[in-house]
């Protein structure tokens, strides 16, 4: 008989209830922004908005709005048009792009009620929003030659602080360290201590030769650590664009795909995304910075390196420091920001390989007491265009003490940075040591630019594809199947709202193949209804009752409709699993419709029919 239990009208008012809630966020247009962050040294407050405020106004821009977001550091500039947006991004740039980074974004305009349940928007990928693409290749000649340098540096360390006598330590061709020993009766020694500080590295003795050799498996072992490590510090980077849904991902062996979705500025992506840098630890020098600056005498042991913080005169604080490096961050394991457990104030955790801790212990046990220092040292690329209207690239050297600390005791490979301000600058300052440095430099191998307009006119083009191929089967449904296309026309509707909720409830980015995997779904969709409807007929046709041959449509045509869609769902799960970027994007929307339509074609369906015919005593005909 034509039944439907109270409990699945109950699940499917909920269903359609949190559809409509999650599909809402998307009704709600993004503003046209501009975001300001600050580099090292500088604060986002009251007064750079005030001075934003003062630059857009003389230059005649008129924002909708200005947010000063303290908690996260930054200030949202939300502006009318795309227009208005690029012209407040050139003019601040101008202004105070040299010590805050000023980048193009979208920003939401959804309630804060729908952000509080977690409803958002659908994040639009590069060929609809506009953006930037850059194939980025590691220098892998860079990074074999750093890590060489490293291991040779590390051998030098090694023999002299153990007292081993050499004369020189020096790389060969042949992915070979070779050590000049003083005398021959020393090998055996520089042997043991080899094997035991230098174990990945195949050591022999010969006389008065100490030779360490890098096997291939572990150069090709530092190709892909550099290019792992300078995925981690692309994505941290990208985080000060502001991006939503940046795509990062590896390609082949040395090669690196970003995409950037919104950015249109591309010198400014390649700046932040081509700066090489690394970290430094050394010993502060006692002694007075400003007076040795101000009479040039300067202790030859030290040089003058400027901190974060701004002094009376309104400029980074001068420091003196020890010309030589305790340790640096390519000796770096790990770093975790948290809390020091007898003060509660904020601390990093900072763990070093055995070479770094070896050096770490030899200092700390001679300045108990003293403060010690870590220096930021980045290497910038600037891209300008010249008079010819090329590019003209060059390089600059930015050092920078980004925090000082005490040292309270002996320690190794294992210490506590202290003295920081806030929790906040303590998980700045983990990201910095964790993950601030590239491996190796990144030459930019491809790069393309995608227009908003284009991608305007992609989601114009692909929804103008989704809304007529809905119509078309909502018109052949009503002509067709009558009552029943009625039901089935409010089945897809239904089903249409379950993808959009699906979809942003799942964070998914909406790109072209998507909108195509959408309208893919739809005719899905249509074929489990014909399927359905088609059944019905049948059963009256070979003399089955109304509301008999209504159930039995149902129940008999399910079976096929669950084979047909669980087909076609692994050949989407396989699409995601083995795809990159759009093949993605389209697997994703693929999943969520059939997931969606399966529920609405079956159940969804079944319940509205259920509602018009099931409640009458007698139904002599269907209208179908």
């Amino acid at each position: 008989m034509l039944e439907y239990g109270r409990f699945k009208y109950v699940i499917i008012v909920v269903v359609l209830l949190l559809s409509v809630v999650y599909a809402l966020p998307n009704v709600y247009p993004q503003d046209p922004s501009v975001q300001i962050t600050a580099n090292r040294g500088y604060k986002v407050d009251a007064q750079l908005e005030k001075q934003v405020a003062a630059e857009l106004a003389r230059a005649g821009v008129v924002p909708k709005a200005i947010e000063l977001d303290t908690k996260a550091e930054e200030l949202l500039v939300r502006l009318g048009s795309v227009q208005a947006q690029t012209r407040a991004s050139d003019l601040l740039n101008k202004s105070i792009g040299e010590h805050y980074v000023v980048a193009l974004n979208l920003a939401s305009t959804v309630p804060a009620w729908l952000d509080a349940i977690g409803a958002r928007r659908m994040l639009m990928g590069l060929d609809l929003q506009g953006g930037v693409h850059f194939l980025m290749q590691v220098d892998r000649k860079a990074a074999l030659d750093k890590r060489f340098d490293a291991y040779a540096e590390d051998v030098r360390v090694m023999l002299r602080d153990n007292r081993v006598r050499y004369e020189s330590v020096e790389r060969r061709g042949d992915n070979a360290i070779v050590a000049r020993l003083a005398t021959a009766d020393a090998a055996d020694k520089a042997l043991a201590l080899a094997a035991k500080n230098l174990p990945n590295l195949q050591a022999e003795a010969n006389e008065a030769t100490l030779v360490l050799r890098v096997p291939e498996a572990e150069v090709a072992q530092i190709t892909t650590d550099a290019v792992e490590q300078n995925i981690v510090t692309l994505r941290n980077r990208i985080n000060e664009l502001g991006v939503a849904e940046p795509v990062i991902q590896r390609q082949g062996a040395e090669r690196v795909v970003v995409q950037l979705p919104g950015v249109q500025d591309t010198a400014q992506a390649k700046r932040i995304l081509g700066a090489t840098a690394t970290l430094e630890y050394r010993g502060v020098v006692e002694g007075d910075a400003y007076e040795a600056i101000r009479s040039g005498s300067i202790p030859p042991e030290a040089k003058v390196y400027y901190r974060k913080e701004i002094g009376p005169d309104g400029k980074p604080m001068p420091i003196l420091l020890n010309k030589r490096v305790i340790a640096t961050g390519d000796q770096l394991v790990t770093a975790r920001s948290g809390y020091d457990q007898r003060s509660g104030t904020p601390q990093v955790s900072v763990t070093l390989n055995g070479i770094g801790g070896q050096r770490m212990f030899d200092f700390t046990s001679e300045n108990v007491g003293k403060p010690m220092a870590v220096v930021y040292v980045e290497r910038v690329p600037d891209v300008t265009i010249g008079p010819d209207g090329k590019e003209v690239r060059t390089t600059r050297t930015s050092e920078q003490v980004i925090s000082v600390a005490t040292i309270q005791g002996v320690f190794g490979k294992e210490f506590q940075t202290t003295g920081l301000e806030s929790a906040k600058e303590a998980a700045d300052l983990a990201l910095l040591l964790r993950a601030g440095a590239l491996a190796a430099p990144m030459d930019f191998v491809e790069q393309r630019v995608v227009g908003p307009s284009l991608g305007a006119e992609n989601v114009q083009r692909g929804l103008t594809a989704v809304k007529y191929s809905f119509l078309f089967a909502l018109g052949f449904f009503l002509v067709y199947y009558r009552m029943f296309g009625l039901i089935t026309c409010i089945a897809l509707m239904i089903n249409l709202l379950m993808v959009v909720a699906v979809m942003s409830f799942l964070g998914a980015t909406l790109t072209l193949p998507g909108l195509a995997g959408i309208a893919l779904t739809v005719g899905m969709s249509v074929d489990a209804n014909v399927l359905i409807n088609e059944r019905i007929r049948e059963e009256l046709r070979d003399g089955v009752p109304a509301k008999a041959a209504i159930a039995a449509g149902y129940d008999k045509a399910s079976g096929t409709i669950a084979d047909a869609n669980l087909t076609a769902m692994l050949a989407g799960v396989a699409l995601f699993a083995f795809g990159t970027g759009p093949v993605k994007g389209f697997a994703v929307s693929l999943i969520a419709g059939i997931v969606t339509s399966m529920y609405t074609a079956v159940s969804v369906s079944r319940g509205i029919a259920t509602l018009i015919y099931g409640h009458r005593r007698k139904l002599k005909s269907v209208a179908i």
